[in-house]
């Protein structure tokens, strides 16, 4: 008596369909992203697919569209906060300090904040529920690039920039920014803006402090090319598709 066999399982059977997937995720109408497909500009987990019946799985694929990352999960959000002055970059103070906790509590997402900005320092804050992307974020090796502005005691002396781009000994060791350039000049003050990729504790203050330039003032204003722009201080805005994609591309993802 023969053995009956199952046939195995075609995986273009399960999932959804692709142009749809990248159609919900807002990358395009169902054909436009069909015409994509078929141009080779999107991949899955690494593969080139051009073929319009492939299915894929939101909740596990990787999708990328012209080397972009895309979102497809409904679930997952990053936002930025223009953190003001004087709040604390935590979920929660038990002394009832102001905190970025308190600008979720109309939130449905159980979302966390990517790094720190100290109390003094205003401006740009990610916060989001995606861990990888915000363990990558984080993490040094990737080098990622944030750029502040400062006010400083003026006029700031023509080499300032270059000892800060060579280097300077901290107490707890050598850093150096990626750039600095002055950004305007008025009678008894300056605004500077610092980039680096540091994320040391209070690294800015510390190495403009070191070059005798004390910070009366401190804003971050950009995490890669994601930017704050006008946000006024206290207020969130969702990160686009772009934005989102350019941070992923940032940290490998």
């Amino acid at each position: 008596m023969s053995e009956t066999r199952s046939a195995r399982p075609n995986p273009n059977d399960e999932g959804i369909r692709l142009q749809k997937v990248l159609a919900k995720a807002g990358i395009a109408s169902r054909r436009v992203s069909e015409e994509l497909i078929e141009l080779g500009r999107v991949t899955v987990d690494g593969e080139v697919v051009t073929e319009q019946g492939r299915r894929v799985d939101p909740e596990t694929a990787v999708v990328h569209v012209d080397g972009v990352r895309v979102v497809l999960k409904d679930d997952v959000v990053t936002l930025v906060l223009n953190k003001p002055r004087g709040v604390l970059s935590t979920m929660h103070d038990d002394q009832h300090r102001p905190c970025v906790g308190d600008y979720l509590h109309e939130r449905r997402e159980r979302l966390f904040h990517v790094g720190r900005l100290d109390a003094d320092t205003e401006g740009l804050l990610l916060l989001t529920n995606d861990g990888d992307l915000a363990h990558r974020l984080m993490h040094p090796s990737y080098e990622v690039p944030k750029t502040y502005i400062a006010e400083v005691q003026g006029p700031v002396a023509k080499d300032v920039g270059k000892r800060l781009r060579a280097g300077v000994e901290l107490e707890d060791g050598f850093a150096r920014v990626d750039s600095f350039k002055l950004v305007d000049s008025m009678p008894g003050k300056a605004l500077v803006e610092v980039v680096l990729h540091e994320g040391r504790k209070h690294i800015v203050r510390r190495l403009l402090d070191h070059v005798g330039y004390p910070v009366a003032s401190l804003v971050r204003t950009h995490i890669g090319e994601v930017q704050l722009g006008n946000q006024r201080p206290g207020s969130m805005r969702v990160l686009n598709r772009q934005e989102v994609g350019s941070l992923y591309k940032l940290v490998g993802l």
